[in-house]
């Protein structure tokens, strides 16, 4: 291919000339088609990472608990009696945007291969979603409702629980939906395996769903660009997928890996077998000779360079010992999976793709996986917000009444039970708490019906959350994604699971501009500093950059998963008040404001002004009291105070529980105010609240602020269940 011939080429799969020009020296020569194919997408942002890697730096990724950390499929931490849980959120925002049923559902499949290519059975999965205004956007409802069907149609069909998640809803993601999607697998230690590719002479085996032309162009165009008017012609580069495969898929694996027979194994994602191989070879220091003209296809008439970035769904790579093939082979075909010897392990630390034995292409490892050049970004902070307000909702002077009825029937804070109840979120009979029951998903480990806890002895478990916050990191990208961390951790204290670690989903505008970059830079730091503060470390994520239309950025949004441990998964805390008679405290240094509050989008202001200062000893401090008070059944509810306010806070536990309160707020506490992961409301018996602010009592059949609203139980209730329903009908 001549350079006249190539540089068109090149820019249209996202190289930019600087970067050939290091492919060019690189190779010595210019790039074959296959080549360049190959170059394009591991040397995409999606694939390589090249302008956030330096800024992920910054993370702190070792801990006591961790097993395994960023770098493999899925991170890994230790839940005791020799069992880990690997967990990893992933985003598939623009296939999304494109094709949302396909997209969310594709991306629910992804980051469950994630979870057993590293050996763990997934055992839950999580979903963290952005829309624009549904209220207001027929597009923006047709994207929630087909994203929703998708996540369901997967998980639903897979048999795997999803068992927690979030939605918000603000214009600047109306043209750029956000789907992220978190899964958690259970594993003993011995299964745990790596992706790196060992041993010369060793045989490359793929092994699932035919390879088709779905997918191609998936990672290093439409996750690496922003999105443009004229998208529809991107359709066809959404995956699309078949979870009744990848069960079999998930069963052969795993029956695979308890047998001993595979050196490593590798799911393939984005930029299907040219990434899955690459950095299989790369981990393990090897080359690889690969046959496309053996590997199974859909389409008959597929060029190289096709099958090698086809992003068809389902399928593994693995690394297996020539005399373990045939009982490989054996497993899979007892699983009715596909399996195919598609080349071998080398010692030449090249990459080299044949067809029926004929080379055509040849690239050395390093190029392909480690040589794309890292960008310095050029941050610089605005001189005013990016983004704009909206419509009011309620009046700035509204009684306290009419303003909390607001919020509990607005988007972002009425209950989404419309939404999780299409998904399953029971099946394999682990799930203690419910969406909308606890602060944080909780699962028992191991299987309630193996018989664990008779006698009584503790059943031990895991709480799992997911959260983000867009409005607060627009106010201030450091602090807010600081706040992020702490409301997470907050979200498992109030089950009474002390945090193992964090995964993250970085989804941010066009980092090449310098407003993105210095939301992105400021982010990250305020990321890395909320993790040290907690010791939480990160084990790994995902970065999803260009989420951006011609109207400008999304808000910024650091999306974070956490998991924590519970001695006993029966005395996991709820939100809800539980018995009448108990007092209500107030628990944490709570200074509230209203910049960057759910409060401040009702009255039409854009996401602007400053967040409060954190004393994160007495984060700390909060955070420790109410986990062990939840433990020591002290508590018998306990709730983050987060959106909408300390007021919102109490409502949401008088309607899970079903009965009123008496409050009596603090003078001067700004009752809709916020100040995420730093605060809570707790009720139990008044001996076991000694030292905290006693600010009420459960009972009645309303919520009774004095001083400020009485409203009837039943109302408050209704509102928050017809909030989103409404807006769906």
């Amino acid at each position: 291919m001549s350079s006249t011939d190539a540089q068109p080429r090149y820019r249209e799969l996202g190289l930019t000339d600087h970067e050939y020009e290091l492919i060019v020296t690189g190779l010595g020569r210019e790039p074959g088609d296959v080549e360049l194919a190959m170059l394009s997408l591991m040397w995409s942002e999606h694939c390589a990472y090249k302008h956030s890697k330096k800024l992920l730096s910054r993370l702190p990724t070792t801990g006591r608990h961790v097993l395994v950390g960023p770098g493999e499929n899925a991170g890994a931490v230790d839940v005791g009696d020799g069992m880990a849980i690997a967990f990893k959120v992933e985003s598939h925002n623009h296939p999304s945007a494109v094709e949302p049923f396909q997209g969310a559902a594709t991306g629910v499949g992804g980051i469950l291969r994630d979870i057993f290519a590293v050996g763990a059975r997934p055992i839950a999965v999580l979903d963290s979603l952005r829309f624009g205004e549904v209220a207001t956007s027929q597009r923006s409802r047709y994207l929630l409702e087909h994203a929703v069907a998708g996540i369901g149609h997967y998980g639903n069909s897979i048999g795997v629980p999803t068992i927690g998640g979030e939605i918000y809803f603000e214009p600047s993601y109306e043209q750029n939906c956000l789907i992220n999607a978190m899964a958690v697998g259970l594993a003993p230690h011995a299964r745990l395996t790596s992706a790196a590719a060992a041993g010369p002479g060793n045989l490359l085996i793929l092994f699932g769903a035919l390879t088709g032309r779905d997918g191609i162009g998936g990672a290093s165009v439409l996750a690496s660009a922003e999105l443009t008017d004229a998208d529809d012609s991107k359709r066809p580069t959404v995956q699309i997928g078949d979870p009744f495969a990848e069960k079999k898929l998930l069963e052969c694996s795993l029956e695979l890996l308890d047998a001993g027979l595979l050196a490593s194994l590798q799911d393939l994602g984005a930029a299907g077998l040219t990434s899955s191989a690459s950095e299989m070879a790369s981990k393990g220091d090897v080359g690889l000779d690969l046959d496309v003209g053996k590997v199974p296809l859909r389409e008959a008439d597929m060029e190289p360079f096709e099958i090698m970035v086809s992003e068809s769904q389902e399928r593994m790579l693995c690394v297996v010992e020539p005399h373990l093939a045939d009982q490989v082979l054996a497993v899979c075909e007892k699983w009715e999976v596909t399996a195919t010897v598609i080349g071998k392990v080398t010692d030449t630390h090249s990459f080299r793709v044949f067809k029926n034995g004929e080379l055509v292409g040849e690239l050395p490892v390093p190029l392909l996986v480690d040589d794309c050049p890292l960008y310095d970004l050029e941050p610089e902070a605005p001189a005013t917000t990016l983004y704009v307000g909206g419509e009011q909702q309620v009046a700035t002077d509204a009684d306290p009444a009419t303003t909390l009825r607001a919020l509990l029937q607005s988007a972002n804070i009425a209950s989404r039970r419309v939404v999780f109840e299409q998904y399953d979120p029971v099946v394999q009979s682990r799930t203690v708490c419910r969406p909308e029951q606890a602060d944080a998903a909780v699962l028992a480990l191991p299987v309630l019906a193996a018989g664990t806890g008779a006698g009584g002895a503790p059943i031990p478990g895991i709480a799992v959350s997911i959260d983000g916050n867009g409005r607060r990191v627009a106010v201030d990208p450091r602090a807010g994604a600081a706040e992020v961390v702490y409301e997470c951790a907050a979200n498992l204290a109030c089950t009474g699971a002390e945090p193992l670690g964090l995964t993250n989903c970085l989804n941010f505008g066009n980092p090449e501009k310098p407003h993105v970059a210095w939301q992105l830079s400021e982010a990250i730091d305020g990321l890395a500093q909320a993790c040290r503060d907690l010791d939480v470390p990160v084990v790994g994520g995902n970065v999803s950059l260009y989420n951006e239309s011609p109207d400008g950025p999304i808000l910024p949004t650091p999306v974070i998963g956490m998991v924590g441990r519970l001695p006993d998964v029966r005395r996991a805390g709820r939100i809800g008040f539980a018995n009448p008679g108990d007092r209500i405290a107030l628990v944490g240094s709570f200074n509230p404001s209203r910049d960057g509050s759910e409060l401040a989008k009702l009255h039409g202001s854009a996401p602007a002004g400053a967040l409060p200062d954190k004393d994160v000893s007495a984060i700390r401090a909060a955070h420790d009291r109410v986990r062990q008070g939840v433990r020591d059944r002290e508590f018998s509810s306990a709730h983050d105070i987060a959106e909408g306010g300390i007021l919102v806070a109490i409502a949401e536990c008088c309607i899970a529980g079903g009965v009123g309160a008496i409050i009596n707020l603090p003078a001067g506490l700004d009752p809709f105010g916020e100040d995420l992961g730093t605060a809570f409301i707790v009720s139990g018996p008044t001996e076991g609240l000694d030292g905290l602010t006693i600010i009420g009592a459960v009972g009645g059949r309303e919520l009774n602020v004095q001083g400020l609203l009485n409203v009837p139980l039943s109302e408050l209730a209704d509102l928050h269940a017809a909030g989103l329903s409404t807006l769906l009908s």
